[in-house]
């Protein structure tokens, strides 16, 4: 198993629908952000390191079960992640984004990323130093 890492996002007025809560393209966001912040801060690989290595990281495949709206009175979410496996060129991510005191799941799924060369844009096996890094 690999570890279970978080990130803080604050709900803002933009991120509201006409339906007075978050619009369900904002959760995507929600993700992306936390995975950003998540690459730094707790697999001490940022971003700008993998494309310095001349790699980058696109989302090939995306399930989401969305269980209560988040509200902009809410305030905050937590968004956590956990690495569930690679497989050659892919990484396979679960995640949940948490509300309220109770930490009640608001949303939740997984993300399939695929390492691209950033020269071609064509996949590529993540490396094995990277996998060794991702062991947390």
């Amino acid at each position: 198993m690999y570890s279970i890492f978080e990130t803080v996002v604050t709900v803002r007025p933009d991120d509201i629908d006409m339906n007075n809560h978050v619009h369900y393209s904002r959760y995507l966001d929600y993700i992306l952000m936390a995975r950003y912040d998540q690459m730094k801060k707790d697999y001490k690989v940022s971003m700008e390191e993998f494309v310095e290595r001349g790699f980058s990281w696109v989302a090939s495949e995306l399930t989401i079960q969305y269980k209560r709206p988040i509200l902009l009175e809410d305030g905050n979410v937590k968004v956590r992640t956990q690495l569930e496996e690679f497989n050659g060129a892919k990484v396979l991510i679960n995640f949940w984004i948490m509300k309220g005191e109770n930490e009640k799941v608001a949303a939740q799924g997984q993300v399939s990323y695929t390492m691209i060369t950033v020269k071609s844009g064509r996949p590529t096996r993540v490396p094995d130093d990277i996998v060794e890094q991702y062991q947390i």
